[in-house]
């Protein structure tokens, strides 16, 4: 039976549609011929699913400018990074900085520490629009702050945050640097070592096209942490400890094999489009899109005005309408799919002053088209003026 989700897909922040066809190639070509498990035999199947794993970690570390692919490690995705950074770096207490944008994977595991006991952390507030004055970070730095949390692009604003300027304040001060990286990494230039940031967490099921259970953590040199699991690695198996060596250390168990060819496949599709034309195309969809809804009854626009300071997602709303009935009706009426709701970022709603409503969401990918945001604004104008 054929099914049909809708023909419009504009939800790419929460996981992007379609994939390019090298990716369902990869991982069906991995699943149907290689099928071993990485690391842990020495027949064929083994050591070629291992290869696999090692191609994905290049390319990785290859998109991403960093020079020791084995600073790559592999974990399902973002919210396993940032918890293995968060939870690592303040196991024995301490004091953590973050802004009002981050996700619920910084701020649950944040809130779990400090109401055990454990570890305490400030809140920076970021301005309506969702811009950071960096300033405002080392006003809240204390004697005992072990970690500076920030995400890179809201995924409710689509602001890009000053992380160069906020990895200077945190170099004078000696204080590690974690970067939220889910909404960038694919879809922006991005070089940790030269930013200066000590920790960086991506997703592969996003902007980097892989699939869904994918994604990774960057470490920088003299920055390493204790693991959130132990267990088998392939290596060192005669001893009880857990291997002392990157990516090993922190990666306990067999590995989504599969899931990293298409992630291969998928990094290696956005080398050969480029970062820099995919940003341009999204930021013209974007902007296309904002323009239209502006000139709609009771249209409003969250975010920087200025698109050298976002990404590409438009955060919306209609007057007189909730953002989930705008997107049931979006959904059910015309084929469309976006998001609604708080986007599992209740700090940048509050910011932004939508905690209540939410807001609808559209992001794009290099995939979509004009004609994608032409459906849209006309479908968005049927509802306006049928209000």
């Amino acid at each position: 039976m054929e099914l049909d989700f809708g023909t419009v897909y504009l939800d790419n922040a929460a996981t992007t549609y379609p994939k390019p066809e090298a990716v369902y190639a990869a991982m069906d070509r991995f699943a149907r011929e290689v099928g071993g498990s990485p690391g842990r035999s020495g027949h064929k199947r083994s050591l070629e699913a291992g290869r696999e794993v090692l191609l994905a970690r290049e390319a990785v570390a290859g998109l991403l400018g960093v020079a020791d692919p084995c600073r790559i490690v592999f974990t399902r995705n973002a919210t396993e990074s940032l918890n293995l950074v968060i939870k690592g770096v303040l196991a024995s207490g301490g004091h953590a900085v973050i802004t009002s944008l981050e996700h619920n994977s910084v701020w649950r595991p944040l809130e779990a520490l400090a109401r055990a006991g454990t570890a305490s952390y400030s809140i920076v507030d970021c301005d309506p629009a969702g811009m950071l004055d960096p300033a405002r970070i080392e006003e809240a730095l204390l004697a005992d702050t072990r970690l500076i949390v920030c995400t890179h692009a809201s995924n409710v604003t689509g602001s890009l945050l000053p992380i160069g300027e906020i990895a200077e304040l945190a170099a004078r001060r000696g204080i590690p640097l974690l970067v939220d990286a889910a909404q960038t990494a694919g879809r922006y230039e991005l070089d940790p070592g030269g930013m200066g940031v000590q920790y960086l967490a991506f997703t592969g099921h996003k902007e980097l096209f892989g699939p869904q259970g994918t994604g990774g953590l960057y470490i920088a040199p003299g920055w390493e942490i204790d693991p959130l699991l132990h267990g088998g690695t392939g290596s060192r198996s005669e001893s009880s400890l857990q291997p002392d060596f990157l990516p090993d250390r922190l990666e306990s168990g067999t590995m989504n094999a599969v899931g990293l060819a298409g992630l291969r496949a998928g990094v290696e599709f956005v080398l050969e489009k480029s970062i820099a034309e995919i940003r341009r195309h999204e930021e013209e969809l974007s902007q296309l899109l904002s323009e239209g809804i502006l000139r709609l009854p009771g249209g409003v626009v969250y975010g920087p005005r200025e698109w050298k300071e976002r990404i590409g997602l438009v955060s919306f709303n209609l007057h007189g309408f909730t953002s989930s009935e705008v997107a049931s009706r979006l959904d059910e009426a015309y084929g469309i799919c976006v998001r609604s709701g708080l986007h599992c970022a209740p700090l940048a709603h509050r910011t932004i002053g939508t905690l209540e409503n939410g807001v609808v969401r559209a992001s794009f990918s290099c995939m979509n088209r004009t004609e994608d945001v032409g459906r849209l604004l006309e479908a968005l104008g049927d509802i306006a003026h049928a209000s």
